[in-house]
């Protein structure tokens, strides 16, 4: 009998057969299913319309989860009304309630829900941040998302494996961000379109949970169906911490496991990476891009401001000031990154090197709050796109790195390697 992948694995287990295999359609158990302000309206009015289909309120609701968090707080009327019926709906059939302040989605999920071994499905594309808890996460639209709340199933197709191998180990000034978009750079924005990425290897062995929600959130931007890495001892740290260890299960890949694609990099000369504007796979060397001027610098979004990144950050702050000129806005990820920020002394760092501080939420990366860039300016951005318009300003260009790079750009006021200042 052939091994199975990850992906294989997790899905088999929710199926009435408990097994499946790439290629497979197949009717699936969910486990969790959630919404935002972004999407929540479309998918309340389709809520609406299959109220006679599924199953009981108490039963369908009960592992459903929505979220106001994309633009928090609300910028306009016409967002607040949005929010204002998210919220509404919520409250009134019991559903769980993530209120605005509390956090994005996906890092809120990973806190307080994502368990390993589980099947997650929500309307925003970067669900699959949950993989790096080992959960079979993935996007869907509004419609099909309704479906899944009210029968608690859904369908997929059993996707294709790539297996990313990362050996060697992460040198000073390079982190999971820097190695995702080294893989995008291989991959493309459609290299990987509806396969799963496993990610394995030494460096992912080693590497926290925090870093590992950092691959597989990004796993999208190469049209991956969802990114996973295994269940291991780090996994089970994690929930610990969060009071959460109840939920731990070791889960691995077979050793006979069969993949599509096997791609192999070596993280121990690797440079600290930078996607120029138009795509995230645009990716290159920080030390090809250095000395480009910067207008704004972007510190936030679901990809990686947890408080391993914010410690970074403010080892980076400490005792310096931005460039004269130069716009700095940090969102923290959640609102217990944000306390534990408090706790550790960072938020008092960031004020005092200039920085403006915004609710946990999407923020600048979703382009639709404060901190989108005037026309011809240059951001530099944490996030995972920089897309055209997608800060809000099609006339304005974006680069991502890690918050690193990030952090070190902010203090020049142009693109720099932040091994400078570690």
């Amino acid at each position: 009998m052939v091994g199975k992948t990850l992906a294989e694995k997790l899905i088999g287990w929710h199926t009435a057969s408990g097994t499946a295999s790439a290629g497979e359609v197949v009717i699936v158990k969910v486990d969790y299913t959630f919404s935002h302000d972004a999407a929540g309206p479309l998918l309340i009015n389709q809520l609406e319309r299959l109220k006679t289909i599924g199953t009981q309120d108490t039963e369908w609701t009960s592992n459903t989860v929505f979220f106001v968090d994309h633009a928090v707080p609300a910028p306009t009327k016409e967002i607040a009304n949005d929010q204002l019926l998210v919220r509404s709906f919520a409250m009134n059939n019991g559903i769980a309630l993530s209120d605005a302040g509390n956090g994005i989605c996906h890092q809120v999920l990973a806190e307080e829900y994502a368990s390993p071994g589980e099947l997650i499905v929500g309307t925003d594309s970067h669900t699959c941040t949950a993989g790096g808890l080992c959960a079979f996460a993935t996007g869907m639209g509004a419609t099909d998302i309704a479906v899944a709340m009210k029968l608690r199933k859904t369908w997929l197709r059993v996707p294709e494996s790539f297996k990313l191998v990362i050996e060697g180990h992460l040198p000073r000034g390079v982190y999971a961000k820097d190695l995702i978009l080294k893989a995008l750079s291989i991959l493309g924005t459609d290299g990987a379109t509806y396969k799963a990425l496993e990610f394995h290897g030494r460096v992912v062995e080693e590497m926290e949970v925090a870093g590992r929600l950092t691959l597989t959130n990004m796993a999208v931007e190469a049209g991956a169906k969802t990114g996973l890495v295994r269940s291991d001892e780090k996994t089970r740290k994690y929930l610990r911490e969060l009071g959460r260890e109840e939920k731990w299960r070791e889960i691995k890949a077979d050793e006979d496991a069969v993949y599509e694609r096997e791609i192999v990099i070596d993280a121990t000369e690797l440079e600290p990476q930078v996607s120029i504007p138009g795509s995230p796979d645009k990716a290159r060397p920080v030390s090809s891009v250095k000395g480009t001027k910067v207008d704004e610098v972007f510190i936030g979004s679901c990809t990686n401001t947890r408080i391993e990144d914010m410690r970074v950050v403010g080892q980076i702050f400490k005792g310096r000031e931005k460039a004269r000129g130069l716009k700095l806005i940090v969102t923290p990820s959640s609102r217990r990154v944000y306390t534990q920020c408090l706790d550790e002394g960072i938020i008092k760092i960031l004020i005092e090197v200039g920085a403006t501080i915004t609710p946990p939420g999407c923020g600048v990366c979703f382009g639709a709050l404060g901190g989108i860039p005037a026309d011809n300016e240059v951001i530099f951005s944490s996030s995972n796109r920089n897309f055209p318009g997608r800060t809000g300003n099609p006339k304005a260009q974006t680069f991502l790195g890690s918050p690193a790079t990030a952090a070190a750009t902010a203090i020049n006021g142009y693109i720099s390697d932040p091994r400078e200042f570690l």
